[in-house]
């Protein structure tokens, strides 16, 4: 049986803070399957990952504050596509569901 998380705006009891951490987790230990609305409205399903062994290694500048600033906000997630093969971004008041993939 496959892991599923499904959100319904707002979910209760569960701030952006928690939902952060609660989908970074999921992240790091898996590859997902991320359902979300986009800016445009659209509605995008993205296999991702956050996990180190599938994600090529390039250094982050740490000094550089867009770096710093990514790695701090808690409204959006940078995760590596695993279909696009590139990184790309979610906002996580806008993720829809979640399905664990492996």
């Amino acid at each position: 049986m496959a892991l599923e998380i499904q959100y319904n705006n707002p979910v209760e009891g569960l701030d952006l803070d928690d939902r952060n951490r609660e989908i970074r987790h999921l992240l790091t230990e898996h590859d997902c399957e991320v359902t979300f609305t986009k800016v445009d409205g659209t509605l995008r399903t993205m296999p991702c990952t956050l996990r180190e062994t599938a994600i090529p290694a390039k250094p982050v500048e740490l000094g550089s504050k867009s770096a710093e600033k990514r790695l701090k906000a808690l409204d959006v997630i940078s995760v590596w596509c695993l279909d696009k093969q590139e990184w790309r971004a979610f906002k996580v008041a806008n993720v829809r569901e979640i399905r664990v993939l492996s």
